[in-house]
């Protein structure tokens, strides 16, 4: 049942924020001395558990230069003594490489979404390590203004599972139907659906302004 409020939900990367720098991946596969291919493959994989804080930092880095290793003496018919580092200084160096390759943001998406706050509640919620989490509060302070900030690092659970989901409208004290959730991502979308939530498929700026000017309820002139 709704509470007739309206809650966009924003997630963050591919939205308001940029997707990963590109040549990223491929600087962090330099630095593991390993093939780009081979070091996307153990960095998405050991992704998961990273993202819905269940891991460290170090404890995913150690998990990928390990997958890294094994998945190169395997192909390579080596043995794992590898040239692929677990010291502290080589994870610590890696993981402030990622942080850096997801910190930029559309600034058009930024001014539109804090513009937003005069008309309606205003949440993220977003797949975001905890470090990075801190990380990107700290260089983007206006995320402290909204009305919800959700980070899977920091809930201890990421989308698509319907708890990320259950998460806001607890946190919110508000009915699924009350919210708009907005994200890049179709799986996402789907899912906040099956919450009960509406859903928005974002493409771009002037489609999402479009639907939510639509979402919201007419606003009526001010006048003497």
């Amino acid at each position: 049942m709704s509470t007739d409020r309206k809650i966009v939900l924003f997630d963050l990367f591919g939205v308001i924020a940029r997707h990963q720098r590109p040549g990223a991946q491929e600087k962090m596969a330099a630095r593991c001395h390993a093939p780009t291919a081979a070091f996307t493959t153990a960095y998405w994989a050991c992704r998961p558990p990273y993202d819905a804080g269940q891991q460290s930092a170090p404890e995913y880095w150690t998990a990928v230069l390990r997958s890294l290793s094994l998945s190169l003496s395997l192909s390579l018919s080596l043995s794992l003594s590898l040239s692929l580092s677990l010291d502290a200084d080589t994870i610590e160096e890696l993981r402030l490489a990622d942080i850096d390759s997801w910190s930029r943001v559309d600034d058009r998406m930024v001014a539109y979404v804090q513009s937003l706050r005069d008309v309606a509640e205003v949440a993220l919620l977003s797949n975001i390590p905890s470090d990075h989490a801190d990380a990107f509060l700290i260089a983007q302070p206006w995320l402290r203004n909204l009305n919800h900030v959700a980070f899977s690092g920091k809930i201890k659970v990421a989308k698509p599972a319907p708890a990320a989901f259950h998460h806001c409208v607890v946190a919110m004290r508000a009915a699924p139907t009350d919210f708009l959730f907005v994200d890049d991502r179709e799986e996402n979308v789907s899912a906040a659906q099956a919450a009960g939530m509406n859903g928005h498929l974002f493409t771009d700026h002037d489609e999402l302004a479009a639907v939510i000017d639509t979402w919201l309820p007419a606003r009526r002139p001010t006048g003497k």
